[in-house]
């Protein structure tokens, strides 16, 4: 039986946003949050699901939050169903193992990039102007190369089918203002530090990824996800090889193979071929399998 699921539709809770990934739910004091096994690439949601790709988001999320915690809060309350409010119990089955309670935030509206290593739009950037959002980088830089130090590179946070758009630091100091805009370059170069190291003693590279942060009063927490194959770069230790493309456990076969057959990148997505769904769902698991030592019997 497939077990996917496309989206949520709970008629006793209050909706409030579906996201490319994400369902989001207003439980009074507290957000619910369901992952999907949709997903996205260019920032466009394919047709078809992921088998499982919630779960796996959700579980890998949950590994990172905790880990983290000496550096930064999170917004997570709970990922265990049972101790969800009594509202949300007739919908155990879909939320069991893809689902988080967390505490409501006012979002920053940037995303939090950074970059350890060359690569996608940074590689783009880096061969037009040799430089990636303002910073100026070293000469000669191959693809895939290992930065000198990670860079916090920033990103505009638009809504569902408009494309991210890279901006300097200045800009994001501009949109949310310099002290905070510090403050969570400060926290994402520290957060990526700590999760690089970490899985390269797990046989993975984390090559970049991209951070959310909300604001509840004065205090600045992690939210949405933290280091997934949804919103990071993971290459393989073993066959990492600078110098053009490397094979990952993320959602860039994905694109790869969107490219491949010439796809604009606008609305709307082709279909996905039954052997790109399998491969994406197995990339997915690997990277839970590595990362978090298991499947949690998805």
């Amino acid at each position: 039986m497939d077990a996917s699921l496309k989206e949520t539709l709970f008629d006793t809770l209050n909706f409030v946003k579906r996201g490319k990934v994400r369902d989001i739910y207003d439980l009074g004091d507290a957000l619910l949050m369901v992952a999907s096994d949709r997903i996205s690439a260019f920032d466009v949601v394919m047709p078809e699901l992921i088998p499982d790709k919630g779960k796996i988001l959700n579980q890998i999320s949950l590994y990172w939050f905790k880990i983290m915690e000496p550096i930064v809060a999170n917004h997570v309350i709970s990922g265990d169903v049972t101790s969800f409010p009594a509202a949300c119990q007739p919908y155990a089955d879909q939320l069991a193992g893809r689902s988080m309670l967390v505490k409501k935030t006012q979002p920053l509206p940037i995303e939090c990039v950074v970059r350890g290593y060359i690569s996608g739009s940074g590689w783009k950037s880096y061969r037009q102007s040799q430089s990636i959002c303002g910073i100026q980088l070293p000469s000669g830089l191959k693809e895939s190369d290992q930065l000198p130090e990670p860079i916090f590179t920033p990103s505009t946070k638009e809504e569902v089918g408009v494309h991210d758009i890279n901006i300097d630091f200045d800009e994001a100091a501009r949109r949310i203002g310099r002290p905070l805009a510090e403050r969570v370059r400060d926290l994402s170069l520290a957060i990526y530090r700590q999760g690089a190291e970490l899985a390269l003693q797990k046989g993975i590279i984390i090559a970049d990824t991209k951070f959310e942060f909300g604001l509840m009063g004065e205090d600045l927490i992690l939210i949405d996800e933290v280091l997934t194959p949804d919103s990071s770069r993971f290459w393989p230790q073993s066959a990492y090889r600078p110098g053009g493309p490397q094979p990952s456990f993320d959602k860039q076969y994905l694109r790869d193979y969107l490219d491949s057959i010439e796809w604009d990148k606008t609305p709307p997505a082709p279909h996905l071929p039954e052997n790109v769904i399998a491969h994406t769902r197995s990339k997915y698991l690997e990277a839970l399998r590595a990362i978090t030592g298991s499947d949690n019997d998805i």
